[in-house]
């Protein structure tokens, strides 16, 4: 049930998914689905549970180990040949959700706040490594540069989705690229 709904709220958003349709999607019963997920809020915190454990674990499409500024360009890269693999029709699945949040949905900005300080903790790792070896400049902020890389992300990913082309989103990560560049001290791998 939790791959179907993380497939429909990717596609279509978690409001224009019902849990009758999951239900359908998954080839399970009502029964279930309300045994399990007592609600629609139920089954989106699952679904952002296992966004949350694929991105710590590195079983997700993307991976987050980022050790090199080859695998940082691999980051950024990743996500565009993944929005390529659904024609450019989708964004990010955590920005898809995140778009649809009000402010009666607190739980769920949690859930989907606990994945964006995930991601930006394993992009900070990588600066402050870079920092410790002395290859970035000593008045860097990593945390900065992390949350720089998630809302170029997310942004592009956007404009990608709505545009239904690629190269206005690989144009923002090379731009981006450019920009995180420039804290370099010295040359990177």
């Amino acid at each position: 049930m939790v791959k179907a709904a993380s497939e429909l709220f990717h596609k279509q958003g978690v409001r224009a998914t019902s849990p009758d349709e999951i239900i359908e999607a998954s080839r399970t019963g009502k029964g279930q689905f309300y045994h399990y997920f007592k609600s629609k809020e139920g089954i989106v915190h699952a679904v952002l549970e296992s966004h949350l454990e694929a991105i710590k674990t590195g079983s997700g499409p993307i991976k987050y180990e980022i050790h090199s500024w080859k695998d940082l360009e691999k980051w950024f890269r990743s996500h565009v040949d993944w929005q390529m693999s659904f024609g450019m029709t989708r964004g990010c699945p955590i920005g898809t959700v995140a778009n649809e949040l009000t402010e009666e949905d607190e739980l769920i900005r949690q859930d989907v706040s606990l994945i964006i300080e995930l991601m930006k903790y394993k992009l900070a790792a990588f600066f402050i490594r870079e920092k410790a070896k002395g290859l970035l400049r000593k008045d860097t902020d990593e945390e900065r540069l992390a949350d720089f890389c998630i809302a170029t992300l997310q942004g592009a990913m956007l404009v990608g989705k709505i545009r239904r082309n690629k190269r206005p989103v690989e144009m923002a990560f090379r731009e981006a690229m450019e920009h995180l560049k420039y804290y370099a001290t010295t040359s990177r791998q």
